[in-house]
């Protein structure tokens, strides 16, 4: 009886044993100089998930382009973790993303450790549900080197930036070219996150700091978020943070060479992950670790202000969900849209900065003179912090857009965006505002599988369109507001059109032949006294026209009913009047 007893003392102390090395992550195990691969990130999030089944639980979503989904860990206090429950509950919800380029792995292993310290301490908010995605680009997570990263110290190995179809994820959250881009909308719009954070490690200059942060952009964001942001959270996370021993500054983005001159504020697009979340009016931060840091630092820091980012929206959790709600309600109510912002280079704030000085030296490799930072030279002086931009392009919103069935990648989006659309139930003549695309710049060189559209001039057209029945129409009267009108509007930075998702309308499909239309066009100006003054007076100021045929010969093809109106049309109609129509 008592050798029974003891092999069972003893097995029990052997299977506690291996349950708190199950909780060791593959980081600390390295002694801090490795990062945790997706193989051993998923096993130790189902680990957890099983030994923590109360307050956690392991979601997976839709697909990435590796074939596998992108996994979601739940954590919440009380068991509640399903996203509708969550929203009954009236409870904040902080969405953690990591390793969306996956050799800037700090927030992969932060991420893990604060899962397990919360759950395993009993630290979880009562106010707030966590949800992490442990590694988002599971393809380049899978694409491990140590020499990706050159200016990176460590970890001793890492994933690669680009996605298996050599995407930089951080850049599709419009265009949605990648199924990881659709599996993150897929859970960002199912748990509506108020607080969003997407964890980064910088490039650039040296200086003192770990950490430096990207909020939201103040100025783009509705007053009632922007206010709290700008005035209580990102000043109490850089609190926060220096008394943890983590002094932060803002995310070095130098007006010139040096940090020293001034840097200014980042101003994210909604292809970046912030600047989707902004849309949704989500209050979204990008945590950048400085390279040059040792890694163990680097993950100290991440955790850190992870960490900073639960006890802040634990303490604010009520006003943060009456800001949210407040501007979902302003945004639903909004008419003008900014479209384009400018930086204010005349206004300025100023704010300390540890850094180190610059200074020439000859180089080793070209022996000429190179730039460095002299570790051995640190300083510590105000700088200019520009951080105020201005609209320099808006739009007032329609009443609604009607969206030919057609445009199926357009649908896709807004059902995964979670925007209310209705569909007309028969074929209807509407008249509504056209756009024509008078002009525009295209990039030479593709940029992330795009060849972007810039600069578009549009000629604004009342028409009488038919649409036909199961077209789509959508109403701007939602807080989704600002994510239809920036898609929407082809002058927006990350329209889709800019995005290339409606380049068949640039080109013509009908021409004329010459020989024919000679005869066509004559009895035109016979028949149409003011299309020959029309053709007359240009022909008369404009010399090479009155040199060529075929010059003239198009004037009036285009300027007849001959002339496809499809052409350089932009699809979408502009609904400006309120008539009724017939939807369901």
């Amino acid at each position: 009886m008592k050798l029974l007893l003891k092999f069972c003392l003893l097995s029990y102390a052997i299977f506690s044993l291996n349950k708190v090395n199950a909780q060791i992550t593959p980081y600390e195990a390295s002694n801090k100089v490795a990062t945790t691969t997706y193989a051993e990130a998923i096993k130790y999030y189902e680990s957890l998930a099983k030994s923590y089944p109360k307050q956690s639980k392991l979601y997976t979503y839709g697909k990435t382009d590796f074939g596998k989904p992108l996994h979601l860990l739940v954590l919440s206090k009380d068991g509640i973790v399903d996203p509708v429950a969550v929203k009954k509950a009236n409870k904040r919800v902080l969405l953690i993303n990591n390793g969306i380029h996956p050799g800037e792995p700090e927030g992969i292993d932060a991420s893990m450790m604060l899962a397990r310290d919360l759950l395993k301490g009993n630290r979880l908010p009562s106010d707030v549900v966590i949800a992490i995605i442990p590694i988002y680009n599971i393809d380049g997570s899978h694409n491990r080197t140590s020499t990706s990263r050159a200016n990176q110290n460590g970890p001793v190995e890492y994933g690669f930036r680009g996605n298996g179809r050599n995407y930089d994820l951080n850049r599709d959250f419009i265009k949605s070219d990648s199924q990881n881009s659709k599996a993150f909308q897929l859970i960002f719009n199912t748990w509506q996150p108020e607080v969003f954070v997407d964890t980064h490690t910088s490039n650039g200059s040296d200086y003192q700091y770990t950490m430096t942060l990207i909020p939201t952009q103040k100025d783009k964001l509705n007053k009632e978020l922007s206010t709290y942001i700008s005035k209580t959270m990102v000043p109490d996370l850089y609190k926060s943070m220096a008394k943890k021993g983590y002094e932060m500054v803002p995310y070095v983005n130098s007006i010139s060479n040096s940090p020293d001159a001034g840097i200014s504020g980042f101003m994210e697009s909604p292809r970046y992950s912030t600047g989707y979340a902004a849309l949704h009016n989500s209050l979204s931060f990008m945590p950048e670790t400085h390279m040059l840091k040792s890694f163990d630092k680097r993950v100290d820091a991440t955790y850190k202000l992870l960490e900073s980012y639960v006890e802040i929206t634990q303490r604010d959790a009520k006003i943060i969900g009456e800001n949210k709600a407040k501007a979902d309600a302003d945004v639903a109510k909004q008419v003008n849209f900014p479209l384009e912002f400018k930086l204010n280079r005349s206004t300025f704030d100023t704010i300390t900065f540890h850094g180190f000085n610059a200074k020439q030296k000859p180089s080793d490799v070209s022996g000429l003179s190179r730039l460095y930072y002299d570790r051995n030279d640190p300083f510590t002086r105000t700088i200019r912090f520009y951080d105020k931009y201005e609209p320099v392009a808006s739009v007032n919103k329609p009443i609604a857009y009607i969206i030919p069935q057609a445009w199926e990648n357009v649908i896709e989006l807004f059902k995964l965006n979670r925007v209310k659309m209705q569909r007309l139930t028969q074929n209807t003549t509407i008249e509504v505002e056209m756009y024509y695309i008078v002009d525009y710049k295209t990039a030479p060189r593709p940029y992330e599988g795009h060849y972007n559209h810039s600069a578009v001039k549009l000629d604004t057209v009342v028409q009488k369109i038919k649409f036909f029945e199961g077209d789509y129409v959508v109403y701007v009267n939602q807080p989704t507001n600002r994510y239809i009108v920036e898609t929407l509007e082809p002058q927006g930075i990350d329209s889709y059109f800019n995005w290339n998702f409606f380049d068949s309308v640039l080109s013509q499909k009908e021409h004329f032949s010459a020989y024919i239309f000679e005869d066509t066009a004559a009895e035109l100006l016979k028949k149409d006294p003011e299309l020959k003054a029309k053709f007359e007076s240009a022909k008369a100021a404009d010399p090479e026209m009155q040199k060529s045929a075929q010059a003239q010969l198009n004037f009036i093809y285009k300027n007849s009913d001959y002339y496809e109106p499809t052409f350089n049309r932009y699809p979408i109609g502009r609904l400006v009047k309120n008539v009724p129509l017939n939807l369901k």
